[in-house]
C-alpha cells in the first residue's frame, strides 16, 4: 500500500475553513486513496515546524501566516517574492518553496465579476498577506488602486467620502471582517455611496453573503464571494504539489 501524502492547510483560528472538505471531495471525486488534507490550526507559527518534521508533503498557509511563513522557506516563486506573502508551499526533498496562488484565483474571479466592464480604480480594504495579493493582481490587469486602513500612513475609512466612492467603482475586502461566526461585522466604509456601477468582491466566503456584500448588494451593486476564488487556488495548489 502507498503510504499516505499528508497535506493541508495552518492558520489561526480556522473554525471558518472548507478546504478540508473541499480536499475531501477532490480525492473522492478522482479516485485518490493515498492523500489525506487537514486543518492545523496553529496558535504561534513556531508550530509549524513540527507540521513540518512530521513529513507533510505540502500545505497551504491562511491568515494570519501568509507573511510569517516566509522566513521558514527555502525558496520563493516570482510571484510570491513580488508580493511577500505565501499561501502554498510545496515539499521537495525537504526544501520548502513558497508559492501565492491566491493570484491566480483573485484574477479569474475578477474577471468573472467585472465581465468586460471598464474599471480603472479601486479600493483595496485592508493591507495584510491577502491585500498584498491583490495589489498584484491589481498591478497586472492595469487598475490603479488606494489602500484602505485603519493606519494613517493609508487612505482611511473615514476619509471614504462620495467622491472617492464614486471614482473607485472596483472594492475588494481583504479583511477577515463579517467571517462567521462574527457575521454582524463588516468593513466601515459608506455604504450609501455605492452604486449599480460599482462592483463588490469579498474575500469573505463564510457565509456566503456577508454583511459587506448584503449591504453593496442594496445598493445596486455587482456582488461577488471568495468561494470561487478558494477553488481556483486550492486547485492551482493542487497542480503544484503534483507537477
Amino acid at each position: 500500500m502507498k503510504e499516505i501524502r499528508k497535506y493541508g492547510l495552518i492558520g489561526y483560528p480556522l473554525t471558518y475553513t472548507f478546504s478540508p472538505s473541499y480536499f475531501a471531495a477532490k480525492f473522492e471525486e478522482k479516485g485518490i486513496i493515498d492523500a489525506e488534507y487537514k486543518s492545523y490550526p496553529l496558535e504561534k507559527i513556531e508550530g509549524v515546524q513540527d507540521l513540518i518534521d512530521e513529513g507533510l508533503s505540502g500545505f497551504n498557509v491562511t491568515i494570519p501566516y501568509k507573511e510569517q511563513i516566509i522566513p521558514y522557506l527555502d525558496e520563493l516563486s516570482d510571484a510570491a517574492k513580488i508580493i511577500g506573502a505565501v499561501n502554498t508551499v510545496d515539499i521537495i526533498d525537504g526544501k520548502l518553496i513558497g508559492h501565492n496562488t491566491d493570484v491566480y484565483g483573485l484574477e479569474n474571479s475578477l474577471y468573472t465579476l467585472i465581465d468586460g466592464a471598464c474599471v480603472d480604480k479601486a479600493l483595496i480594504l485592508g493591507t495584510g498577506g491577502a491585500s498584498k495579493a491583490c495589489q498584484y493582481v491589481l498591478d497586472q490587469l492595469g487598475i490603479d488602486y488606494r489602500l484602505v486602513s485603519r493606519n494613517h500612513k493609508y487612505l482611511t475609512y473615514d476619509q471614504l467620502n462620495q467622491e472617492v466612492m464614486a471614482e473607485h467603482t472596483l472594492i475588494i475586502n481583504t479583511t477577515p471582517l463579517g467571517t462567521s461566526p462574527e457575521v454582524d461585522s463588516c468593513p466601515d466604509i459608506p455604504y450609501e455611496h455605492i452604486s449599480n456601477s460599482h462592483f463588490i468582491f469579498d474575500l469573505v466566503y463564510n457565509p456566503p453573503k456577508s454583511l459587506f456584500l448584503a449591504r453593496a448588494e442594496e445598493q445596486g451593486a455587482a456582488i461577488m464571494n471568495g468561494l470561487s476564488m478558494l477553488h481556483d487556488q486550492a486547485n492551482k495548489s493542487w497542480r503544484i504539489w503534483n507537477k
